[in-house]
């Protein structure tokens, strides 16, 4: 069996999910990607999350084209293919319908940076992309939605904002790990959920001042980070 660490990290990245109350029925996925071999491990399509073992999750080439796996790889294989084509530095991608930050993404909102907690996550707003058109939809939708994200991406750092809001659907979320992206998606939706409380409270909030968003970002990144120790969180 190909790939056994990999799939191992896939499949315990997948169960989180469930653990961190990201996903309800099987509506989330996450993927890791092997920089040696250049392929992708990813859930199979609609499998429940408790079902799921390291040796039924699917391999495929940056292509999307199975490589190893008796199952269908997610229906959002495509999507996940783009990003890690594209996105140089992120081992593990993580898609899920998460309750908060999917309003934001269906009211096609980007997530204001409203605090420091965001601040310490993400580097200023969540983005959110524009519509697909009609025609996108129909030529290949989870591929079209790949493009969607790198257009957004135009020119934001994936690295800084490893985050993002398809427009009427749901978070994708990235990172060096696949565990590293499901705890981004989790911040995500956390973020999110803080979002909708402080707008009920004031709709009118200003955004985080500059300075301090990026004092709080980068306490925990880049080369001067200096909080956790030894590089762990916390």
């Amino acid at each position: 069996m190909m790939l056994e660490s990999v799939r191992e990290e896939v499949c315990d990245a997948n169960r989180q999910l469930v653990t961190k109350g990201l996903v309800a029925s099987t509506w989330g996925n996450v993927s890791g990607f092997d920089p040696g071999s250049g392929l992708v491990v990813i859930k199979p399509s609609g499998v429940p999350y408790a079902e799921l073992t390291p040796a039924c999750l699917v391999i495929v080439d940056l292509e999307g084209v199975t490589v190893e796996g008796a199952l269908r790889p997610s229906s959002d294989t495509p999507t996940h293919v783009q990003l890690y084509k594209s996105f140089s530095g992120i081992e593990g991608v993580t898609h899920t319908h998460s309750q908060y930050a999917t309003m934001f993404a269906q009211a096609c909102r980007p997530l204001p940076c409203l605090g420091t907690t965001h601040a310490d996550l993400f580097h200023g707003d969540v983005p959110v992309t524009r519509l697909l058109t009609e025609e996108e939809v129909g030529e290949g939708y989870e591929l079209n939605t790949g493009k969607l994200i790198l257009e957004t991406f135009k020119d934001i750092d994936p690295l800084e904002m490893p985050a993002v809001l398809v427009a009427m659907h749901a978070p994708f979320a990235w990172g060096k790990s696949p565990m590293d992206s499901v705890e981004n998606s989790a911040g995500l939706e956390q973020v999110a959920k803080m979002a909708v409380g402080t707008l009920k409270l004031r709709a009118d909030q200003e955004p985080l001042p500059p300075h301090i968003l990026q004092k709080h970002h980068d306490r925990k990144h880049g080369s001067d980070a200096y909080y956790g120790q030894d590089g762990r969180k916390g």
